[in-house]
């Protein structure tokens, strides 16, 4: 399978970039903008408005390939402190405490910021 599939890697990687950015977008609008079943708009010089603001303006950014390993960088860091701060708290395993979104998020944030924007980005 992996032969079958190597010469599409560039391309996989670019929409799990860009499909993983724009699902990561929907979460800032919810807490910005209350759309998508959101409960906000939200206080701006609170965390849930920082929050918000790194998952728009973030996940539009990596969706793009724009500054993509930064960004990357900053939501996979708020995934983990999402985790621990809203789930860890909750029991000790992800699929127990309601934070597998957050973890899987951190990591594949992780991920994209240590492999960079690939194909089909904006890159500055």
């Amino acid at each position: 399978m992996t032969q079958t599939l190597a010469p599409y890697l560039p391309s996989i990687y670019a929409a799990l970039r860009i499909v993983s950015g724009l699902l990561f977008a929907q979460h800032g609008a919810q807490k910005l903008f209350g759309l998508l079943g959101g409960t906000g708009p939200v206080e701006l010089a609170s965390i849930m408005g920082v929050a918000g603001v790194v998952e728009l303006v973030g996940g539009l950014s990596i969706a793009a390939g724009l500054f993509t390993s930064a960004w990357a960088f900053l939501a996979s860091g708020q995934m983990a402190v999402a985790y621990f701060m809203a789930h860890a708290g909750q029991g000790p395993w992800p699929v127990q405490n309601g934070g597998e979104l957050a973890a899987l998020y951190a990591f594949l944030f992780l991920y994209i910021a240590a492999r960079g924007t690939g194909r089909w980005g904006l890159r500055p």
